[in-house]
């Protein structure tokens, strides 16, 4: 049996863009886009992680909204269970991340041009089918 990895990925509007962040090289997915966020640690909710890990990467405060979809991919030996969920900007937009080379506001119609990481990629797919 697998191991399952349980992370958290926000997905911030901020009229009609979407935050991105693409990661850095020599990383896991090392060049490919995804949602921020990170790993749900023992006792957390997913949105207290999600809150501290952006705040962690971003150095910024967000709302959690609602959830978009929670989804398994299998890498390797593990299963990591990405919930992604809605978020709003709590001030102003981040400037830099810790875990990412660049941080890009992309409108919904943009999102299918990325080359996302695998994870992201059902999260990715509902923004595109919901025009949102």
């Amino acid at each position: 049996m697998a191991n399952v990895l349980e992370v958290v990925a926000a997905v911030i509007q901020d009229g009609d863009q979407f935050l991105v962040c693409r990661r850095r090289a020599g990383k896991a997915a090392g060049g490919r886009w995804e949602f921020p966020g990170g790993k749900v640690e023992h006792g957390e909710s997913a949105a207290d992680a999600l809150r501290r890990e952006i705040q962690e990467e971003l150095a910024i405060d967000i709302r959690v909204t609602g959830q978009l979809t929670t989804d398994d991919t299998l890498v390797g030996d593990l299963v990591i269970r990405l919930t992604c969920l809605h978020a709003e900007l709590d001030g102003p937009r981040p400037i830099e991340s810790t875990d990412h080379d660049s941080l890009v506001w992309v409108a919904a119609d943009d999102l299918a041009q990325l080359d996302w990481a695998e994870p992201d990629l059902p999260a990715v797919r509902l923004l595109i089918a919901s025009g949102t």
